[in-house]
């Protein structure tokens, strides 16, 4: 038998400077599922996703997923894309084997932890405050370049990981310091400075973009101490979900999110198309 992508539509090019298409899943002409590809809104043409792959009940688990998988890769090739993402749900299980399978690589991945109605009590002598205004553009800057960083760590070009950590951060904080629905705390202990927490409060969850214990007071349970203290923002602002994102490979990181009670919820993964 024979799997082929068969084109539903023509090539779309998108108000935000993307291209995609959508195509049948076939076998022997049969539609059996559908599959959307596109290039990155941020990194540009070089960069194809997969938005989409379904493959129909009756027909899974005979390789159709693979098969369309791959021949979007050879579609990908024809654009001129040097590399391939695709989200991938934790659940099922399955669909992180095929990608792994596949040649794909987790970069990064969402975790999700539901919340109860008490806010959790800080360690003694640990205590929170606002971020000031003074202190907000020094952290700022060091999470952008922090941000960059970790993209161009993990396989991105130095340009196109300080493109979308400027974009990023002028998306989700268009007033700045006082941007609507963002907590920007200092947490102390002792009187000493030794992290900080950046908060969103989202219409149904709260959702955690930085968490970072100082250099020099790490190792001393402050880590997990921002992060009660993300909880229990998160609760007094009435979200009863929060959520964060983890890059691969921060093993320390995901091991306090683990210990504290998160869940996967989906991967972000990519592979270099040769």
């Amino acid at each position: 038998m024979t799997t082929t992508l068969r084109p539903t539509e023509p090539l779309q090019h998108n108000a935000d400077g993307t291209r995609s298409r959508r195509y049948q899943v076939c076998v022997n002409s049969r539609p059996v599922g559908a599959i959307h590809l596109g290039t990155h809104p941020v990194f540009g043409d070089a960069v194809a996703r997969i938005m989409k792959l379904r493959i129909e009940e009756p027909d899974r688990r005979r390789g159709r997923g693979t098969v369309a998988a791959l021949a979007a890769e050879e579609v990908a090739r024809g654009w001129g894309c040097r590399r391939i993402e695709a989200e991938v749900p934790a659940d099922p299980a399955a669909a992180l084997r095929l990608a792994t399978a596949l040649g794909y690589v987790v970069r990064n991945r969402n975790m999700r932890k539901a919340l109860g109605d008490t806010p959790p009590a800080l360690p003694a002598g640990t205590r929170a405050r606002p971020l000031t205004e003074d202190e907000f553009g020094p952290w700022l800057a060091k999470g952008r370049e922090d941000y960059a960083r970790s993209w161009m760590k993990r396989g991105g070009p130095e340009a196109e990981a300080r493109a979308k950590s400027e974009r990023d951060h002028a998306a989700l904080l268009p007033d700045g310091h006082r941007t609507e629905h963002m907590l920007f705390s200092v947490l102390e202990h002792e009187g000493t400075a030794v992290g900080t927490l950046w908060l969103a409060l989202r219409s149904d969850h709260a959702f955690v973009y930085d968490v970072e214990a100082d250099a020099a007071h790490r190792g001393k349970g402050h880590g997990r101490s921002l992060l009660l203290l993300a909880e229990a923002q998160a609760i007094e602002g009435g979200r009863r979900t929060i959520g964060l994102n983890v890059f691969a490979g921060n093993t320390p990181a995901e091991r306090l999110y683990e210990s504290l009670g998160y869940e996967t919820t989906r991967y972000a993964m990519y592979k270099p198309l040769l």
